[in-house]
């Protein structure tokens, strides 16, 4: 939502997409004031239904300038007791999922990026995959800091595609995956944070228009973290021993 806002509002025509549908049409009412906003719902944790995503989304425009990986799931629980599906559900959405729309999307990506102006593909990943956090997040930090590398990856491939390939790295924002932690030690966080705050809608929509924009344009491979200087200047760790291990289980976004 924050990311799609962001684009909407400096004219972008937007296509956003979640596996359940009753999302999917409420996300496209809240950001319809915004500007022009498309809703496809699919499961994009599954091949097929990512390759069926990718041809509607073929079929509204033979052009995609933008590419935005913004699906996730985590799963906190502790090593003794981590289960083998909290590697598949994370890897399948976290990993799988961006690599299997770059690759359906391509021929629309090439079709829309020149020398000048290549077409944008921007990777969300997290500071998870950049410092070492307390909870028990396995599959979540190993899939995120697979999709760090998976960017510089792709991004040498289709530079001379003419598509950049970037990934930002967000820490704690106010999100459907971070309201038990930011319920729980939120405060916490924002004071041990050099900047004494957590993330903003609007911190996290301006490095996506930014990625979008022309000033954006001669960077790829890059790795941006948004986390107020949390683990780019980290000594120790943002989560304490507080964090509510009794919310165990799979958040999926």
């Amino acid at each position: 939502m924050m990311i799609a806002r962001g684009l909407l509002q400096v004219g972008a025509h937007v296509i956003i997409s979640s596996r359940k549908a009753d999302m999917c049409a409420e996300a496209q009412r809240l950001l319809s004031e915004f500007g022009d906003v498309r809703a496809i719902p699919a499961d994009p944790s599954r091949y097929d239904e990512c390759q069926r995503l990718a041809d509607l989304v073929k079929a509204d425009s033979e052009r995609l300038d933008v590419l935005v990986n913004n699906a996730a799931a985590m799963w906190r629980e502790p090593l003794e007791t981590f289960p083998v599906e909290a590697w598949d559900a994370v890897i399948d959405l976290d990993l799988k999922s961006p690599f299997w729309l770059v690759q359906a999307l391509l021929p629309a990506l090439r079709a829309a990026g020149t020398a000048d102006d290549p077409a944008r593909v921007t990777n969300i990943g997290s500071i998870a995959a950049i410092h070492v956090a307390e909870s028990p997040n396995y599959s979540y930090a190993g899939s995120k800091a697979a999709l760090h590398q998976l960017t510089r990856v792709l991004a040498r491939e289709l530079g001379p595609q003419h598509v950049t390939v970037n990934a930002v790295a967000p820490g704690p924002f106010p999100s459907q995956m971070m309201a038990s932690t930011l319920d729980a030690i939120g405060d916490t966080i924002a004071a041990k944070a050099p900047l004494r705050r957590l993330g903003r809608d609007d911190d996290m929509a301006g490095v996506a228009v930014f990625l979008a924009s022309r000033a954006g344009s001669y960077l790829t491979g890059t790795i941006i973290p948004i986390d107020g200087g949390i683990a780019t200047t980290a000594s120790g760790t943002w989560a304490t021993r507080a964090f509510p291990v009794t919310t165990l289980g799979a958040c999926r976004v």
